[in-house]
């Protein structure tokens, strides 16, 4: 089937809920969350109804191997992890709880770095096995070295990435096989914001235009609805549509 093309304007999308309705395999496999949880010993610790806290024999063992091997999935998803994972949320809700953090470090003129470690999740520490490092530079007409995408860029594939795995995630949940899936972004920014020329122009973006093309086996107008899903789900766009509360501290070195 031909991928269909859609146009998204930001400015213009409601972001709705909808929730998971795949009902969970049979034989629950702990990945994720759920593996995190049961590694724990506190009273919180989320575990299911029908796994035994006694040893498993050779017997079991092979069993579970076996529907490791037949993990279902869709879009590359494992979904029976994932129905796992929301299943432990909604036994535990304080697992849910997530902080993100990066650490960054001006190296002079427009290029800084970012460096991606650390973050809270599912009641715990966690630590990358490889830290991530993100150069920021500015082209050359603003001034920089053109060594890396600028920071406002940087914004637009956040919100690529997110819409992108909301919308593969929640679509992989619901069954729906999706074969492929392009998009493009723009924003328009306007420098007398940000040299302070007019007191009337915004210094971010005015507006960002999102353009998807999804290639899967379903009518033309279900590709509007798999692409709702990502709006509808993807904290990046929540963030940017909604507006959240940023507290900024200094002090001397």
């Amino acid at each position: 089937m031909a991928a269909s093309a859609l146009q998204i304007d930001l400015a213009e999308v409601p972001s709705g809920d909808v929730g998971f309705t795949t009902p969970l395999a049979e034989m629950p496999i702990y990945n994720g969350i759920s593996a995190i949880l049961l590694q724990g010993e506190g009273e919180d610790t989320f575990k299911p109804s029908n796994r035994r806290d006694s040893k498993v024999s050779k017997g079991e063992g092979m069993i579970m191997a076996t529907a490791q091997e037949v993990q279902k999935l869709v879009n590359g998803v494992k979904v029976n992890d994932l129905m796992t994972t929301v299943e432990a949320i909604k036994a535990a809700p304080a697992i849910a709880k997530f902080k993100f953090r990066i650490s960054n470090e001006w190296s002079g003129a427009s290029h800084n770095c970012s460096t991606v470690d650390s973050y809270f999740g599912a009641g715990q520490e966690h630590r990358r096995q490889k830290p991530f490092k993100l150069q920021s530079d500015e082209p050359e007409v603003l001034l920089g070295t053109d060594g890396a995408a600028n920071p406002v860029e940087y914004l637009l594939h956040a919100l690529a990435a997110c819409l992108t795995t909301s919308m593969v995630y929640h679509a992989a949940a619901r069954g729906i096989e999706i074969e492929e899936v392009e998009s493009s972004f723009e924003g328009d920014i306007d420098l007398h914001g940000f040299l302070e020329l007019d007191k009337n122009v915004r210094q971010g973006f005015q507006a960002i235009r999102v353009n998807f093309k999804v290639r899967a086996n379903v009518p033309d107008q279900q590709i509007e609805e798999i692409v709702a899903l990502g709006t509808s789900h993807s904290p990046v766009f929540d963030s940017l549509t909604k507006g959240v509360p940023v507290s900024v501290n200094a002090q001397r070195m």
